[in-house]
């Protein structure tokens, strides 16, 4: 399958470019035209500039998508490797390292021209954000129970 797909490929990077003012005969007159680019030409050209634009960054958010998945699977199974090693007195295993990742993004300037670049991908966010809403919670509980506590309870003399 691979080399299906290698011999698709290869054809399109044997296509050789060729300039417009470039003329195989000398012409008759050493004038040089200038280049006047049709209207509908630059119209779709602009339009396949958005479309690949878009394109990148949809398959830019997919790969972030697929890092998160492979971190969660990559984390269910330390979790069952642990539990199921526990009695063997190993420490725990992590059959998945993390470093500082990035995805490709492409942004557009106020003046319309492009600007391709990296995203960095956080791959931690969700536990950080899950640590920070259960602090609250507990904070939260904790304050209603002092207060629950610090009220007198009504006398039925």
């Amino acid at each position: 399958m691979a080399a299906n797909i290698m011999q698709q490929i290869e054809p399109s990077y044997q296509h050789h470019l060729s300039l417009p003012l470039v003329r195989s005969h000398p012409a008759a007159t050493n004038a040089i035209v200038p280049l006047q680019p049709q209207q509908e030409n630059f119209v779709s050209s602009w339009e396949h500039l958005l479309t690949v634009v878009q394109h990148i960054n949809h398959m830019a958010r997919e790969l972030e998508a697929k890092m998160l998945e492979l971190k969660q699977v990559a984390s269910t199974i330390n979790s069952q490797i642990n539990y199921l090693s526990e009695s063997d007195g190993q420490p725990d295993k992590n059959i998945c390292q993390y470093a500082s990742i990035s995805v490709p993004l492409v942004k557009q300037t106020p003046d319309q021209s492009f600007i391709l670049t990296t995203r960095k991908v956080d791959l931690f966010k969700a536990e950080r954000e899950a640590t920070l809403l259960a602090q609250q919670l507990r904070q939260r509980t904790h304050g209603k129970k002092l207060r629950g506590s610090g009220r007198k309870k009504p006398d039925n003399n």
